[in-house]
């Protein structure tokens, strides 16, 4: 199924017309659930874009063509303030991912495997939990999974509004991203990710000087 994308939210909507937006953050939880469990890899965004799909499926933007990753902060499921720009100076892989979904539960533990051989290379995990209504779901499918490394809490997917059209944004459930040292989006997947397949997204990136 081909994924959605929409348009950021701007502060300005959020205090004019606050039905609007919720309406719209409605619309794009109903998106991401659309484009949910499908095959993924296949969107390019639209528009006029600056990354190269690759035939494996994961979309990479060479550096000085990246997009800066929006402001991601806010509460973690555990309840714990977290802000993903803290983490500059790092390689951060951000996957979005909902208890209910399956691929989500079939990747969580390559997640955690990979996570676990890199962490100590600079490199860190964040999740985006979207479109669970109740955070017990949330924690029930990292406590299943052994999941370690945080995941901020979205449930009417604000964060995910704040990507910008066009660029290497998430677009599916699951969506996976990996940002450069700069915070800027260096790679995309848009489907479920192996152990290998993971790993080949985020040692380019680590390697970068």
């Amino acid at each position: 199924m081909s994924a959605a994308s929409r348009a950021p939210l701007s502060s300005t909507t959020w205090i004019r017309s606050p039905r609007a937006a919720l309406l719209t953050a409605g619309a794009a939880v109903a998106a991401l659930t659309l484009a949910a469990c499908g095959s993924g890899g296949t969107s390019g965004g639209g528009g006029d874009t600056n990354f190269v799909m690759g035939k494996d499926g994961v979309a990479t933007a060479e550096k000085g063509e990246r997009a800066q990753a929006p402001d991601l902060s806010g509460k973690t499921i555990n309840g714990k303030q977290l802000d993903v720009a803290s983490f500059k100076g790092k390689v951060v892989v951000l996957n979005v991912w909902g208890s209910w979904c399956a691929p989500c539960r079939a990747e969580a533990p390559n997640f955690e495997k990979v996570y676990k051989d890199v962490r100590s290379k600079g490199v860190q995990f964040v999740g985006i939990n979207v479109a669970d209504a109740r955070v017990g779901s949330a924690l029930a499918f990292e406590k299943q999974y052994g999941v370690t490394y945080p995941s901020l809490y979205d449930p009417s997917s604000k964060l995910i509004l704040r990507f910008q059209k066009g660029t290497l944004n998430p677009q599916a459930i699951p969506s996976t991203l990996v940002l450069d040292r700069s915070g800027k989006i260096a790679a995309r997947s848009l489907a479920a990710l192996s152990e290998d397949r993971l790993r080949s997204m985020i040692d380019p990136v680590l390697a970068e000087k």
